[in-house]
């Protein structure tokens, strides 16, 4: 895996028929779906499980995404997603995800996801726990 100024974990996937439009790029709404897939990996690396039910029972809900294109991928490309925690807060998250072309290194979106912790029954954002914002902060470190 590549080295990405700024991020500690990377994961790689390929740009498959099903993804791409009309004039044969990555149609722009599959940006998203590649964070997402990015995230899970990113989250499986981090080991946040290892916090028990902090983490394990912890709801956040996306409440901001934003997808700024530079160029984009076509079918077979090989998808390097770099991912970064940038900003804990008392009750929410900012992610960064950087999609880079595997090859040729060339960024070609950046994404970023802001999650809000949550009490689901009172449906209303609240503080992350301590031992979690931890393992989050360092994680961007």
């Amino acid at each position: 895996m590549n080295v990405r100024e700024g991020f500690r974990f990377s994961t790689r996937f390929r740009v498959r028929y099903s993804e791409i439009d009309g004039q044969k790029i990555v149609f722009n709404a599959r940006y998203l779906d590649y964070a997402d897939v990015a995230l899970t990996e990113f989250w499986r690396w981090a080991e946040l499980d290892a916090l028990g039910a902090e983490w394990s029972d912890a709801e956040f809900n996306v409440v901001r995404s934003t997808v700024q294109y530079k160029q984009p991928f076509r079918f077979d490309d090989m998808v390097e997603a770099f991912v970064r925690v940038d900003r804990v807060g008392t009750s929410s998250m900012t992610l960064r995800i950087d999609l880079c072309h595997a090859d040729t290194r060339d960024l070609h979106a950046e994404v970023e996801i802001v999650s809000v912790h949550l009490d689901t029954a009172e449906r209303r954002s609240v503080p992350l726990p301590d031992q979690v914002r931890a393992r989050l902060t360092a994680l961007n470190g």
